[in-house]
C-alpha cells in the first residue's frame, strides 16, 4: 500500500470515527404534544385569545403560540430536535368540519414543523372512509408529519375500509418510520391502545391489535437501524396501575426508549420512568407541551432535562401560523356555517357565570340536557314533561362555557360544548335519536352512573333533564338507586314507579353514541342491566339509526337533528334581558338543579328501600352464609362443651 493510499485510509477511519463519536454523544431534544383536539385558538372564550399581543388575557393554547416555543427550541439547541404528537389531533372545534375537505389540522401540523403522529380513536370519528379522505387530502402538501399505527387490522370481509387500506397501501399511514437528524436515527412506531379502541366505535369494520404484542414487533424491526426507539402510544395513563396501559407496556416491552402517551388527557409535570423507558404525556388541547432532553451516550440514552412549558399569553403567536388559522375561520364561515344561519364569531349568548363540567351534577350538564329536551319538544306533537327524559354522558361534553372578560358566549365557544361525531348521513355531528324504554329500564340507565362510572371514570357520569334521582353509593352495585321523580323545574316532579309491573313507556333522548351504550350496557353487566330500546307502540328497535329524529319533517328523507345545534335553538328561547338581540342564559344554570342526589348511608333500611331482585339476592346469599356460620358456631361451642 502506498503513502497517498494509507493516508486516504487514515482519513477514512479519522471521518468515520469522528461521525460515529458526534452521533453516540449528541444532545437530543424531543418535543410533544397530545390531544390536541383541532383547539387552533387559545380558550376560554376564544374571543379573549390575542397571539398578537402578550400580557392581556388568560387563555391557554393556540397552535400560533406552540409555533413559536417549536421554532425557539430550533433555534437554541445545538443537536436535533424531534416534533411528536400522541394522537387525537382532530375533532373538537369548528375548524373539524373541514377536516374530510381541507385536512386543516395535518397542513398546521406540518407547517409548525412537526415530525410524526400517531392515530387515536378520535381520528376514527369520521369512520375509515373519512379518515382515508384526510389523508388523501393531507397528501398534497409537502412538509405533512409521518402518520403513524401499527396494530391496525383491516376487515378481510367488509369492504368498507377498502379505501383506507388503500390510503395504508400507499404509504399515508405506516406502521413505523425512521427519521435521521444530525447523525441520530430516531425509530418511531404509533398504537392504538384497548381503551381507546373501545371508544372507537366508527372505525369498524378496522380492529386493533394487542398493543403489547404490536410494539415487541416494531422493537425487534427497529433493533439495530434506530438509536433511539419512541413509541406514539395511544393508551393512555390511569391512577390504577393495573389499568396504566402505557405503564404496563413499558414493564412487558424491552427496548423502547421513549413512549409519548396520550389519550387520557393526563398532565405529568415529571416524566414516569419504567424498565429503562421514560413515559410522557401533556394534558390536552395544547394548553401546555413537553420538552424532553436526552444524552445519548456511547449508544445508552438518559435523560438530560424535562419540563412542560405552559402555552400562555407570555408567548407571542407565530404570525404565519396565525395568518393561516385566520383563512381557516374565514373558510369555514363561508363554506358551512353560512348555511347554517351562524358565523365563527357570531355571538349567541350572554352570562354573568361560568357553566363547568364536572363529575357531579353540573350546571353546565344541565344545561346542555335542558337544550336536547327543548329540541325534542320543537320537533314532535307528543311531549310530555313527565316522560320525556334526556341524558348525555360527560365523555361528549367537551369544554366549559365561561364568561370570560366580555360575558359573551360565541358560536365557536358554544360548539367546542358538544362537538363530536357522525351521523349515519355522514353529516358531522351526532345525530339525536329517541327510544322509549320502560321505568325500570330508565333506573338501569342510571345505574350507569351509580355503578359503572366510578369503576370506569369521569366520562360515564350522566346528566340528566326531565328526571332527578336518589342514591345510595353504599348499596350493592347496579341497584344503587333509591327513587326517580320525572318532571321539571317548571312543571314540578311527579315520584316513578319503577317496578317491573309498570309497563308505562318513558322517552329517553340522547345521541346515538350515548344511545349505543344505554343499548350494549346489557352485555356489559351480565344482563342485569339490559335495556331494549323501543319505538312508541312498545316493537323493540333493531338499528338506532333509524330513531334519528328528523329535523324537518316537512322535506324527503331524514334531516337529522344533531346535538350540537339543539343548545343554539335553546338559547332562542331566553329572555333578552339588555334588549340587544342577544338572550341571556337564566340564572338557575349558576348552580345545581338537585337532580342527582347521592344519599350515602349504611341503615339497613336504605340498602334494601326500593331494591330489584339484585339486592335481595345478595341479601339471600349474605343470609345463608350467615346461617352457615352461626351453625358452625353453633356445633363448635357445642363440642367444646363435650
Amino acid at each position: 500500500m502506498n503513502r497517498f493510499m494509507k493516508t486516504l485510509l487514515i482519513l477514512a477511519i479519522t471521518l468515520i470515527c469522528f461521525n460515529t463519536a458526534t452521533a453516540a454523544n449528541k444532545e437530543i431534544s424531543i418535543i410533544h404534544t397530545n390531544d390536541l383536539h383541532s383547539q387552533f385558538l387559545g380558550f376560554s372564550p376564544n374571543q379573549d385569545y390575542t397571539p398578537e399581543t402578550v400580557l392581556d388575557d388568560d387563555t391557554m393554547g393556540g397552535f400560533a403560540r406552540i409555533s413559536t416555543i417549536i421554532k425557539k427550541i430550533k433555534d437554541q439547541t445545538q443537536g436535533p430536535v424531534l416534533v411528536l404528537d400522541g394522537g387525537d389531533f382532530l375533532m373538537g372545534s369548528f375548524f373539524h368540519l373541514l377536516s374530510r375537505e381541507e385536512a386543516f389540522e395535518l397542513k398546521l401540523l406540518g407547517a409548525m414543523g412537526y415530525d410524526a403522529v400517531t392515530l387515536g380513536n378520535h381520528e376514527f370519528d369520521l369512520k375509515p372512509k373519512g379518515l382515508a379522505q384526510i389523508l388523501e387530502t393531507a397528501q398534497k402538501q409537502d412538509n405533512r408529519p409521518a402518520i403513524l399505527l401499527s396494530n391496525m387490522i383491516f376487515s378481510e370481509e367488509s369492504p368498507d375500509d377498502d379505501s383506507l387500506e388503500q390510503a395504508f397501501a400507499k404509504g399515508l399511514i405506516t406502521p413505523y418510520t425512521i427519521l435521521e437528524k444530525d447523525g441520530v436515527k430516531f425509530g418511531i412506531f404509533g398504537l392504538m391502545g384497548k381503551d381507546a379502541a373501545e371508544k372507537a366505535p366508527f372505525s369498524k369494520p378496522v380492529s386493533f391489535g394487542d398493543p403489547v404484542a404490536a410494539a415487541q414487533k416494531m422493537v425487534e424491526t427497529l433493533k439495530g437501524k434506530a438509536d433511539i426507539i419512541i413509541c406514539l402510544s395511544h393508551g393512555g395513563l390511569n391512577r390504577n396501575k393495573e389499568k396504566s396501559e402505557d405503564e404496563l407496556l413499558a414493564q412487558k416491552v424491552d427496548g423502547i426508549d421513549v413512549i409519548i402517551s396520550g389519550h387520557t388527557h393526563t398532565n405529568l409535570e415529571a416524566p414516569i420512568t419504567i424498565n429503562n423507558t421514560l413515559i410522557v404525556q401533556t394534558g390536552e388541547y395544547g394548553k401546555q407541551i413537553g420538552h424532553i432532553t436526552l444524552a445519548l451516550e456511547n449508544q445508552r440514552v438518559r435523560v438530560a432535562d424535562y419540563r412542560t412549558i405552559p402555552i400562555d399569553d407570555s408567548l407571542p403567536g407565530d404570525p404565519e401560523i396565525s395568518e393561516m388559522i385566520q383563512a381557516y375561520e374565514d373558510q369555514i364561515d363561508q363554506d358551512f356555517l353560512r348555511d347554517n344561519g351562524l358565523s365563527f364569531r357570531k355571538i349567541v349568548a350572554q352570562t354573568d357565570f361560568d357553566l363547568t363540567i364536572t363529575e357531579e351534577e353540573s350546571p353546565l350538564g344541565n344545561f346542555l340536557t335542558d337544550s336536547i329536551r327543548f329540541a325534542v319538544k320543537q320537533s314532535s306533537d307528543d311531549f310530555n314533561p313527565f316522560a320525556d327524559v334526556a341524558i348525555i354522558s360527560n365523555g361528549v361534553i367537551r369544554d366549559n362555557l365561561l364568561q370570560g372578560k366580555t360575558n359573551n358566549i360565541q358560536a365557536c365557544d358554544l360548539f367546542r360544548a358538544v362537538p363530536l361525531g357522525i351521523g349515519p348521513d355522514n353529516s358531522l355531528g351526532y345525530p339525536l335519536i329517541s327510544m322509549y324504554i320502560t321505568p325500570l329500564e330508565l333506573k338501569k340507565g342510571f345505574e350507569i352512573l351509580t355503578s359503572i362510572h366510578p369503576a370506569k371514570g369521569p366520562d360515564y357520569f350522566l346528566q340528566i333533564a326531565g328526571a332527578k334521582f336518589s342514591y345510595n353509593p353504599k348499596r350493592i352495585m347496579f341497584d344503587r338507586v333509591m327513587d326517580i321523580w320525572t318532571g321539571d323545574e317548571e312543571n314540578g316532579y311527579k315520584k316513578l314507579d319503577f317496578s317491573k309491573a309498570n309497563k308505562n313507556l318513558i322517552r329517553v333522548t340522547a345521541d346515538i353514541y350515548n344511545a349505543t351504550f344505554l343499548k350494549v350496557i346489557g352485555g356489559y353487566t351480565y344482563n342485569i342491566l339490559e335495556i331494549i330500546p323501543k319505538d312508541k307502540n312498545g316493537t323493540p328497535i333493531e338499528k338506532l339509526s333509524s330513531a334519528v329524529i328528523d329535523a324537518e319533517k316537512n322535506q324527503d328523507g331524514i334531516q337529522e337533528l344533531k346535538e350540537w345545534k339543539a343548545p343554539f335553538d335553546y338559547l332562542g328561547s331566553f329572555e333578552d334581558k339588555n334588549e340587544d338581540g342577544i338572550p341571556k342564559i337564566p340564572a338557575k344554570y349558576g348552580k345545581k338543579l338537585g337532580r342527582i342526589i347521592a344519599e350515602p348511608s349504611l341503615n339497613p333500611v336504605n340498602l334494601v328501600r326500593n331494591g330489584t331482585w339484585v339486592t335481595w339476592t345478595a341479601v339471600g346469599i349474605l343470609s345463608f352464609c350467615l346461617c352457615i356460620v352461626l351453625g358452625l358456631g353453633g356445633l363448635v361451642r357445642k363440642k367444646f362443651k363435650h
